[in-house]
């Protein structure tokens, strides 16, 4: 097994703000705040069969197919799929199809992680798939995304508005007249 090399969140996040970056000439992708309001591409799974299993009267197990539960399920998935399809990060998706799949199984494994029967694995595949395709603050950087403000006024959360000051601005010399 090898050590060390670079692996996916390791070390400090990168930020376009910092003198490292502009050494390395890092700019994020802008997304506008706004979101996407293309036409989202067809949801590229079929529906999931949902069975209601029980025990007979002789304790044999019984799988019965539920065809509601499957058509609730499905309707859910697309009603995330729009959702998704609504987000900034969507208007990166759109030019790499080759994304489009793990937008998909993102859904799906939301839906799943909804339902009562989520198990811990669901729940953690679920944030991979947010960090995957940029869900997440962690998958913005990694993606090398950044959302637009979307206004000047400070957000109904209680945050400032402010942006920390650059290390350049941070480290600018002021001359002997100031």
């Amino acid at each position: 097994m090898t050590s060390g090399g670079s692996r996916n969140r390791s070390g400090p996040k990168p930020t376009d703000t910092s003198l490292n970056a502009a050494k390395r000439g890092l700019e994020f992708d802008t997304l506008p705040a706004a979101g996407f309001n293309g036409e989202a591409p067809e949801f590229p799974f079929s529906k999931v069969s949902v069975y209601f299993i029980y025990k007979d009267d002789k304790g044999k197990p019984v799988r019965e197919f539920d065809e509601d539960a499957t058509q609730e399920r499905f309707t859910r998935e697309l009603e995330l799929w729009a959702w998704a399809w609504s987000t900034p990060q969507a208007t990166a998706w759109i030019d790499e199809p080759w994304r489009w799949h793990a937008v998909a199984m993102w859904v799906r494994t939301a839906v799943v992680c909804e339902s009562a029967d989520a198990q811990a694995a669901d729940k953690n595949s679920l944030h991979r798939f947010s960090d995957q395709i940029g869900l997440t603050p962690a998958g913005l950087k990694e993606n090398g995304w950044k959302i637009a403000p979307g206004s000047s006024e400070p957000a109904a959360t209680g945050t400032t508005g402010k942006r920390k000051a650059s290390s350049r601005a941070r480290l600018k010399v002021v001359g002997n007249d100031g």
